[in-house]
């Protein structure tokens, strides 16, 4: 089989990996790819977001199978469209992608289905919400409707701050569409979990759960990024946490995008925050996270390829689905500055990796035959083990071995959740 992989970072090079692990697949295409992932497929410059480029590329190159990975692209209807040509996809359509689409929607979506999440209001006028906000108590949690590159949630602690925030977004359009509408959220407390789901519209199959660490700096402070580091499993989500989010959020949101005759297939992504009522949606991703895929796949022991297609195809079972009882680790090596201005364009160092690691490139470009940083988030350092402890240890060891200039990293990935193991 030819395969299609839309989208150019980590995630997607954990995803062709992966894949690649399936004798059936001679060849893997990639748009637009990166410097990294060229060493695993045939990678070309169309944009994730261009879907009339996609659908050129398809026509010429007649892949038997794409796989789109991004929120932009299944957000405009990339699978839609796709499969319009005859080109099968592993992803949402359209209609059903906008449970991340639009934070409104999937907001609207849980209250009428009794799916637990944070008490809100949505607002369109500007001068409404800064009033609404003098009386809400603080932390709150202001959010853009629409996508905004994972940056679109604050949590504002005073009347400033929440003021500053709703100027921002609806006014001076710093998100543009994406704030023309906005929610206040009541502010949820409690360990966050993240987890990917395979669904083919009826059943749904958790992936292992995950732990990801968004601050820029150790100890959690600093600014938001897309994420600086990752581990799996999450010590917080037990078994018996496990059954109650599939019996009150998991099924409940896949029946509910059937009802509303958006059946949803692919991955779905829950954000979850354990609090003390019990588990709660924070939010929804129509697809796999970032930098969550790259320590749930090396766990996987099934075969990623036939539970894709199950997924496409409505065949979905639960016994197609094995991960490892081990645990995995993410470092991610950043571009000093990062998530603000940053310099790139330093070759970069890459080591062999080992039996059980693996370096999954995002941010990074081929010039004249060497490897050069060309992003904030420049590559993931992966390692598995037996133990999560051997699993943070073996990836920062792997850290250690690559190296290129202005590169920075946190040093307590995973710490959060060894304490967790250690209460």
């Amino acid at each position: 089989m030819n395969i299609l992989v839309i989208g150019g970072g980590g995630r997607e090079h954990a995803v062709i990996k992966t894949l690649k692990k399936n004798k059936s697949v001679e060849k893997v295409f990639c748009l637009p790819g990166n410097g990294g992932i060229a060493r695993d497929a045939e990678c070309f410059p169309v944009k994730a977001t261009d879907i009339g480029g996609i659908l050129a590329f398809a026509k010429e190159h007649a892949p038997d199978f794409a796989v789109v990975t991004p929120d932009d692209p299944l957000v405009l209807g990339c699978v839609d469209e796709l499969e319009k040509i005859g080109v099968p996809c592993f992803g949402p359509h359209k209609n059903a992608a906008i449970l991340e689409g639009s934070k409104v929607f999937s907001k609207a979506l849980m209250q009428k289905y009794g799916i637990p999440t944070a008490k809100s209001r949505v607002f369109e006028d500007a001068a409404e919400a800064i009033s609404y906000l003098k009386a809400h108590p603080y932390p709150a949690v202001v959010k853009a409707d629409g996508l905004a590159l994972g940056k679109g949630a604050l949590i504002v602690n005073s009347f400033e701050e929440a003021t500053k925030a709703v100027e921002d977004m609806m006014v001076k359009r710093v998100f543009g569409e994406s704030g023309a509408r906005i929610l206040v959220e009541e502010f949820l407390e409690g360990p966050e979990v993240s987890v990917l789901s395979f669904t083919d519209g009826k059943t749904v199959v958790p992936m292992v759960s995950s732990m990801d660490h968004k601050r820029a700096g150790d100890g959690d402070t600093g600014l938001n990024t897309g994420g600086m580091g990752t581990i799996a499993p999450n010590p917080y989500y037990t078994e018996e946490v496990a059954k109650r989010c599939m019996e009150e959020i998991f099924l409940p949101t896949v029946r509910a995008m059937q009802k509303e005759g958006r059946p949803f297939r692919g991955c779905l992504y829950f954000g979850l925050m354990l609090t003390k009522e019990g588990p709660k949606v924070i939010e929804y991703n129509c697809r796999f996270g970032d930098p969550e895929t790259q320590v749930v796949l090396p766990l996987l022991e099934s075969d990623l390829l036939t539970i894709l297609l199950a997924c496409r195809n409505g065949t979905l079972s639960e016994d197609m689905v094995k991960f490892s009882g081990g645990a995995a680790c993410c470092v991610v090596l950043a571009s000093k500055g990062y998530p603000k201005a940053y310099e790139t364009g330093f070759e970069i160092s890459l080591p062999e990796a080992g039996e059980r690691e693996e370096i999954f490139v995002a941010g990074a470009k081929l010039e004249g035959g060497k490897l050069l940083s060309a992003g904030g988030r420049v590559l993931g350092a992966v390692a598995t083990a037996e133990t999560l402890k051997e699993a943070i240890s073996g990836a920062y060891a792997l850290s250690e071995k690559i190296s290129f200039a202005n590169a920075y990293k946190r040093t307590d990935i995973g710490a959060r959740a060894m304490a967790a193991l250690e209460e």
